[in-house]
């Protein structure tokens, strides 16, 4: 006999999600994870039989509940699915997801609705961290007919500031989890790799992509299309995710540890082309990056990814500091380049005088809109 769970579907930034109520999950006596694995049709690399899109960017969970105690508005658990593997990863946060948990939130009437901008304070379960988000409610009233456009998503939405407050140390604890800037690492059948590690927001680790005999300009079908590379970017990034503590063995990265650190790939500002063909100037951003995203490369950026990288730029010694145009630095404010365009945001911090670096918050804008409510049946 087939169950039933009450469901809604929402795009967060350049990702899409299943959103959630917790108390409605209470209510079964399954296991989260295989409850989640089932709506999510996983695993099976085309989701056939359940609501993933067959992608790590449209497999994923949102589940919400409404703060009764606390100082903040609703609390959110992110979790990503895998699509070919019978695992679902709490570790860190998705930000493009987490563009939508304010809208839901009003939809849902778990904030009172302001005009002409209602704040949703958001905490995340995985990170333990506040991400504050200003949705625009002209009047008192929610609308998605607004004119921003974010890179990787066709057509014009509502334009959603999301600012996460403290984001340092969001899984390990500190902005530098091995206590250094960078560090260099045998890496097993590639050799000795320089990285950064850097956790804000979520945890990420850097890579001089012309260290492994990359650009850094390189599109999603280059990188997915070579299986030995994508074999050798798990290797790097399993090497940090052991290094983290993360993992005991290697071998264990891509079931275990699968979605964090993110494996990212910089490279100083040159002219390439996005995914739509579009030519990219050096002038028009700060920073080359390309991500990994559940052992893929990334078909635009992860939100967390950004704001980890304007703080890793702002940090001395670190191989995303030493490629950035140092410009940037004077108004706080970067762009990074990545596969489907641009993404901008500032950071608020201090530097002492021996550089170490204490981050107040991140910041950066996304869309987000409601795509279905309904129920969702499962086995």
């Amino acid at each position: 006999m087939l169950r039933e769970l009450k469901c809604s579907i929402y795009r967060g930034g350049t990702s899409k999600g299943v959103f959630l109520l917790e108390e409605d999950l209470k209510n079964l006596s399954d296991d989260l994870d295989q409850v989640l694995l089932k709506v999510m049709g996983s695993p099976d690399i085309r989701q056939i039989d359940g609501l993933g899109g067959a992608v790590s960017t449209t497999s994923k969970v949102a589940i919400i509940s409404k703060e009764l105690n606390e100082p903040w508005d609703v609390n959110y658990t992110f979790a990503q699915v895998s699509v070919d593997k019978p695992v679902v990863s709490y570790a860190g946060n998705c930000g493009n997801i987490s563009s939508a948990v304010g809208i839901f939130a009003i939809e849902n009437k778990m904030v009172e609705i302001q005009d002409p901008v209602t704040i949703v304070k958001v905490y995340n379960t995985n990170t333990k961290k506040v991400i504050e988000e200003s949705v625009p409610t002209p009047n008192g009233e929610l609308i998605y007919s607004e004119d921003f456009k974010i890179a990787g998503v066709p057509g014009k939405g509502l334009k959603i500031d999301l600012t996460f407050v403290n984001p340092a140390g969001s899984l390990t604890g500190k902005l530098l989890p091995t206590g250094n800037s960078s560090d260099i690492f045998s890496v097993e059948g590639v050799g000795d790799v320089e990285m950064s590690i850097v956790d804000a927001s979520n945890p990420l680790v850097y890579v001089d992509a012309r260290e492994i005999g990359l650009t850094g300009y390189e599109k999603v079908s280059e990188i997915d299309g070579d299986q030995a590379l994508l074999e050798k970017l798990e290797r790097i990034r399993g090497t940090a995710a052991l290094k983290m503590g993360l993992i005991k063995n290697l071998e264990d990265s891509s079931t275990i540890s699968p979605g964090v650190p993110k494996l990212t790939l910089v490279a100083p500002a040159k002219v390439y082309e996005d995914a739509s063909g579009n030519l990219i100037s050096e002038l028009d951003y700060d920073l080359s990056i390309r991500m990994m995203s559940m052992q893929k490369a990334h078909k635009s950026i992860a939100l967390t990814g950004a704001l980890c990288t304007l703080a890793a730029s702002v940090i001395p010694g670190t191989i995303p500091n030493r490629l950035v145009k140092k410009h940037a630095t004077e108004n706080n404010t970067y762009t990074l380049g990545h596969s489907s365009g641009t993404i901008s945001g500032c950071i608020d911090y201090e530097k002492s005088e021996d550089g170490t670096v204490e981050v107040h918050s991140v910041t950066s804008y996304r869309t987000a809109r409601k795509i279905l409510t309904g129920t969702v049946f499962f086995n």
